[in-house]
């Protein structure tokens, strides 16, 4: 199934979420510090994304009992936050915001740091935002989705990291989570052609070690298997002919 090539009014309301959950983000991980429970995130995100008058799109979402994903040290994604989940000096949290405004959703995501990292934690975090980053610079009016997932494994793999399999990318719009995949490794030339107009997230999941998770009994916390670092930067953004336009900027 091909994404939803947005007209003008669509691409205006998906501007409009993209920057309430940008402002969100910002806002929830400047109060990020040790001491804080991952509940603690979840309730800023209700009350920031209320006052600009969104919703918490992943509130419910098939069931998950929070307004945002908060994904703690070897947490890889789709942290549930919990009162027991507390920030200790030294962590790293991705907190994964995603905001409807006006029917529309915006989706992005950051990983803070809990006070003074170790070299081993700065090194992925800063890993993964460059792959995030890589991952951007190759979106165009034509390109495949596995070229996209090339350019970020490339990077982390030239880091000695890794990048996550099982999870990916997604297309936005009207639903959080629309076609096509958008995997984090790939080869130039597989996947879904994206077209202009089209909007997708680049979302890359980079880890020290194994890319293997394992789900806790929640049913929806995937931890690395070897319990070691995680990270995750993400953006939504807008296919154009010339490349693409960044809608999370904060």
């Amino acid at each position: 199934m091909s994404a939803e090539r947005h007209g003008p009014r669509a691409i205006a309301r998906l501007r409009a979420a993209g920057s309430v959950a940008a402002a969100t983000l910002a806002w929830v991980g400047a109060h990020v510090r040790p001491g804080l429970s991952t509940a603690d995130l979840d309730r800023l995100v209700r009350d920031d994304t209320r006052r600009r008058g969104a919703r918490p799109s992943q509130l419910g979402y098939h069931g998950f009992p929070g307004a945002v994903c908060t994904s703690r040290n070897d947490v890889a994604c789709h942290g549930v936050p919990r009162e027991d989940d507390v920030l200790e000096s030294g962590d790293v949290v991705s907190i994964d915001v995603t905001s409807e405004l006006d029917g529309y959703h915006g989706d992005t995501c950051a990983t803070f740091f809990v006070g003074e990292p170790s070299p081993e934690a700065r090194h992925v975090v800063e890993v993964a935002r460059r792959c995030r980053d890589a991952g951007i610079a190759a979106v165009r009016d034509g390109v495949r989705t596995g070229e996209l997932g090339h350019a970020m494994h490339e990077t982390a793999r030239r880091e000695g990291c890794d990048v996550v399999r099982v999870v990916g990318g997604h297309g936005i719009g009207r639903k959080m989570h629309e076609p096509p995949h958008v995997p984090f490794f790939g080869e130039p030339g597989e996947g879904k052609r994206l077209r202009a107009d089209t909007a997708i997230t680049i979302e890359p999941i980079v880890v020290l070690g194994s890319p293997e998770l394992v789900e806790d009994a929640d049913g929806w916390t995937l931890r690395t298997a070897d319990g070691r670092w995680a990270a995750q930067f993400e953006h939504t953004v807008l296919v154009t002919r010339t490349g693409c336009e960044i809608l999370t900027l904060s």
